[in-house]
């Protein structure tokens, strides 16, 4: 009895669980760089892709309206409120707090009531059109992670276009389009998230959604960045694996949920009717009481922190790479091309560790770097590391690599990259041995050797 009671109560909680929380609060994994694991050598570190959390990113932004002078209040100005039009009793005027309108309150603690807003100047200037950018810069690369969400205080506009920008407001392209009536303003069919499928959604869609008077009670705009994750991921983002297999392999998909900053581009403030009631143009205006980005800083698989210091984010990087986004290796540490990290194979990913230049191994102590001493040098596991490969660890003198697991040597040389003359290690080698002296220059190369293979260990492992 008690048992059937307790699963009762199990499967409850469960489906009210899975109905309170469509989506994972936090989605996805990648929060730890490096981690220490223990072989027969003893402890050493296993490295793995990485990645910020998802964070309000409006926290880190600037704001930038045009024209500048475009909020209201600045000379002070009536306007007419939405739900009554000839009721224009209301003041915006920027000297007095209380009825100031600036931009920073698009991002400010929303919760208190009456809520707070930026504010437009009115539609005095009609029929010159009402239009103003407000531009979102990062100074940085960010992956999007949750829906762009705005929230009018005013009506929602007729028009409006959301654009993105990956190279710090350069250049520009559209994100999507909102109307009241896609196919006079945009000349585009209609669309929702819901008419995009795997293959279409990277499609830039012009939606009435937003806009149409059977949702005039809302006052929100949604550009969906879930219902894009869900087409890989399931209806409620249970698969993650398969949304970062795309996002991994797939670098259009990737670059669309990236920018360094959006641009919101209002182009015809909230009519509500099919003419301008040009007696009562203080009731058209713009007005934004809250912008919501959530999203994380890019640091190609190579960071989990990103720091805010001078107004400026940073990733830390891991894995001996360096810069803003992590997008380069590290001084002496250009052994190989720089490589962003992978997702593949799920879940730890793949580092892509830079390793350090030849040129730079004559001097170990130089690096903050711990190198093994050459009786350490044997593998273990040849999972765990490439003995040997046709690009830094090359079988000497004649050997031949065998599945990168080890080298086969010729008859008068042994070691792991046939390095050393098998006379020596019998204490033979000499004039009448048949094998020659050791070759000049060996402890120098013993030492790119060790360097060499404690780099590969350290990058496989």
């Amino acid at each position: 009895m008690y048992l059937s009671r307790f699963l009762s109560i199990h499967a409850l909680w469960v489906t009210v669980s899975s109905v309170m929380q469509p989506y994972p609060l936090v989605w996805g994994h990648y929060d730890v760089c490096k981690t220490q694991i223990y072989t027969e050598e003893g402890k050493v570190w296993d490295y793995m892709a990485c990645q910020p959390e998802s964070t309000d990113m409006t926290k880190y932004l600037k704001v930038k309206l045009d024209p500048p002078d475009i909020t209201c209040g600045d000379p002070p100005e009536t306007f007419c409120a939405m739900g009554n039009p000839y009721m224009c009793n209301n003041e915006c005027d920027a000297s007095t707090p209380e009825l100031a309108h600036p931009p920073e309150l698009m991002f400010d603690f929303e919760g208190r009531h009456p809520s707070t807003f930026w504010q437009s100047a009115t539609w005095k200037e009609y029929p010159k059109p009402l239009q103003v950018n407000i531009t979102l810069s990062w100074s940085k690369t960010i992956e999007l992670t949750d829906n762009i969400v705005i929230t009018f205080e005013s009506g929602r506009p007729d028009q409006m276009i959301l654009e993105k920008s990956l190279d710090y407001g350069r250049t520009w392209q559209p994100y999507q389009y909102y109307a009241t009536d896609c196919l006079d303003a945009f000349h585009m069919d209609p669309k929702s998230v819901r008419d995009l499928s795997q293959h279409t959604v990277l499609e830039i869609i012009c939606t009435e959604e937003y806009s149409t008077s059977y949702m005039t009670n809302s006052k929100i705009i949604h550009f969906e960045i879930k219902d894009r994750f869900a087409f890989f991921a399931g209806p409620w983002l249970r698969n993650m694996a398969s949304l970062y297999g795309q996002l991994d392999t797939t670098k259009k998909l990737r670059d669309f949920f990236t920018v360094t900053d959006l641009r919101i581009r209002l182009l015809r403030p909230a009519v509500g009717e099919i003419f301008v009631d040009e007696l009562h143009l203080a009731r058209y205006f713009y007005a934004i009481s809250d912008i919501k980005v959530h999203g994380r800083c890019k640091c190609n698989l190579h960071a989990t922190v990103c720091v805010y210091d001078n107004s400026k984010l940073t990733c830390e990087c891991e894995h001996n790479t360096t810069g803003p986004d992590c997008g380069k290796c590290k001084k002496n540490y250009q052994g190989r091309p720089w490589s962003p990290g992978s997702y593949l194979p799920i879940p730890k990913g793949t580092a892509n560790t830079c390793i350090p230049s030849i040129s730079s191994i004559g001097n170990p102590p130089k690096f903050n770097r711990k190198w093994p001493n050459i009786s350490s040098l044997e593998v273990s596991n040849p999972k765990q590391a490439n003995v040997c490969d046709n690009e830094l660890l090359h079988c000497q003198n004649g050997g031949t690599c065998h599945n990168n697991v080890r080298c086969l040597c010729p008859a008068a040389y042994t070691g792991i990259l046939c390095e050393k003359l098998r006379c020596e290690e019998a204490g033979s080698c000499g004039p009448d041995s048949g094998q020659g002296a050791p070759p000049r220059g060996s402890p120098a190369l013993l030492s790119l050797l060790a360097a060499l293979l404690g780099t590969a260990g350290q990058l496989c492992i």
